[in-house]
Parts: C-alpha cells; structure tokens; sequence
C-alpha cells in the first residue's frame, strides 16, 4: 500500500517555517538559515514495514561584519589595536592591505585572527588600511585611517601668568600644561636650579 511519510530534524525541532508537499514526500524551507542546519530524517511506512532515510542538510553564508573599523588617531609612540569581526560558514579569514598594498606580520606588527597590533607607532605608519575578510562564497572590506600625531612642545600664549602674587604660608599651585605629541617629560627649575621634592 501507498506508504505514510514523515519527517523530523534529528536533534531538533523542524523549522516552523517548514513545508510538506505531495502527501508529504517533499520538505521545503523557504529562506534557509544558519540555524536550519542540521540531519533530517525522511520515514516512509505501510502494513508491510518501513524504511528510514537520513539526510545532512549544511548551511554556508556570505561574510557579514560584526565588528568594523574605526578612523583612529594616535600619539607617536603609542599602541595601535584594530579588531575586524565577521560572521560566515565557512568561518572567514582575514587580510590587511595599507594604502591598497597587503600587509606581513614585521618586528612591531602583529596580525592574528582579525586583530592588528603596531606597537610604539611613528609618523611611518599613517594612511588607510582596509581588512578583508572572506570565505569560499564571497570577500567583503572595512577601511580606516589611521593618523599619527607628532608635534614639539608650545606653550599656548597667556597660559602661565608671568607674575603670580602669594602671602607668606599659603599653597601656592603653578601649572605646566605644554601642547605635545607624544606626551613630553616635564621638569622644574629655579632659577638655574633644578627642582627637587621635598615636604612641601
């Protein structure tokens, strides 16, 4: 006799989008997503018996960002940490380019797993760098600038007052906020005199 067919998601429920068609011989999911991956199991019985057949069903998609760039600036000498993050089956690798040229692991760069790393950078890094990441089905790109900073220490005009008037015992505060990049050394004099701490 005309066997009774159903189907089921082994290790799962089967998706409730699904659909059964021709006296539910055939299984269709419209719109497939990652998590319709999975064994599917098709049994067919009548008075005579039954038989089972089992089928994978694999699920791949086109990379997706998750985590983009940012345009950064950075003090010379500073550390620079880029993420890129991407979604896709098969997992995406990653590539760097600067300035559209690829980009190789070198003695203050590191590369590893969607996260670029320049330590102490200089004036040598700036431009725009782009990471790609890509699979079998597709490759997709997050650009960035990146500037560096590096300028000699100036005094802003009228920061530090020329004469500062105090009575005898009280505290007495005078402030050095020099414009630089990197961030500069400070020290004091008196006169000719270096400064040193004391109690007071």
């Amino acid at each position: 006799p005309v066997p009774a067919i159903s189907w089921r998601k082994v290790n799962g429920h089967n998706p409730s989008k699904a659909r059964l068609r021709k006296s539910q011989a055939v299984l269709e999911i419209p719109n497939v997503q990652l998590e319709d991956a999975g064994m599917y199991e098709c049994k067919a019985e009548n008075s005579r018996g039954r038989n089972v057949f089992r089928g994978q069903l694999q699920v791949y998609t086109y990379p997706h960002w998750v985590e983009k760039l940012n345009d950064t600036q950075l003090d010379s000498g500073d550390q620079l940490r880029w993420e890129c993050k991407a979604t896709g089956k098969p997992r995406p690798t990653y590539h760097w380019l600067k300035n559209g040229v690829p980009l190789w692991p070198q003695s203050r760069i590191e590369m590893v797993n969607g996260v670029l790393m320049i330590h102490s950078v200089n004036l040598s890094d700036a431009g725009m760098y782009q990471c790609l990441a890509e699979n079998k089905y597709g490759t997709i790109y997050a650009s960035a600038e990146l500037k560096i900073l590096a300028s000699a220490p100036t005094f802003p005009l009228n920061q530090m007052r020329k004469t500062i008037i105090i009575t005898k015992g009280q505290e007495v505060v005078i402030e050095c906020k020099p414009q630089a990049s990197p961030k500069p050394t400070i020290t004091w004099k008196k006169g000719d005199k270096a400064l040193r701490e004391s109690k007071r």
